[in-house]
């Protein structure tokens, strides 16, 4: 796996380009404390910025968390294609109605009641520090690849991996 740090534009861009394409992260909170705090989330949209925007209930455990310590980090798993992002940031909550129905689809009236909700609140995650592993090429052809390499002995180019610099 090749190395390919990215920086400013091209480091947003892939960060949308992942977060948007797995959808689903892990949400993990309360990362000063044991056990960690983590909620699985759909991703709603990744800004201009390099933000990442999620739905969540105002009452919700990772909303209280986030409003004692802001740190948070994503964990998306991509495994049918073997994409990989980890962002660590800084999460916000926000609560412009405007926002929200921006964000809000109709798959998210499974948990809010419409997107007049009272209880909808939008988090914002601004990334500090993140890394992806990408691979070029579909799940069954890198796991040849590996097969290859553990055979022959051989280094396999298997997709890339690298530093995303915002």
């Amino acid at each position: 796996m090749s190395t390919k740090n990215l920086y400013d534009d091209k480091a947003r861009e892939k960060i949308k380009e992942l977060a948007e394409d797995v959808d689903f992260c892990m949400l993990v909170t309360k990362m000063d404390e044991k056990p960690l705090s983590a909620v699985p989330m759909s991703t709603k949209q990744v800004d201009d910025h390099g933000a990442v925007w999620f739905l969540s209930n105002a009452d919700s455990e990772h909303n209280r968390n986030i409003k004692k310590d802001s740190d948070v980090q994503l964990l998306y798993s991509g495994t049918s294609d073997m994409e990989f992002l980890s962002i660590y940031g800084e999460a916000f909550i926000e609560t412009n109605r405007d926002v929200i129905h921006e964000l809000f689809s109709k798959a998210d009236n499974a948990w809010f009641d419409g997107k007049d909700d009272p209880n909808i609140t939008a988090i914002k995650v601004n990334p500090k520090e993140a890394y992806y592993w990408d691979n070029k090429d579909s799940k069954m052809v890198t796991l040849f690849k590996l097969g290859m390499a553990a055979v022959s002995g051989n280094n396999q180019d298997i997709g890339e991996k690298g530093k995303l610099d915002l």
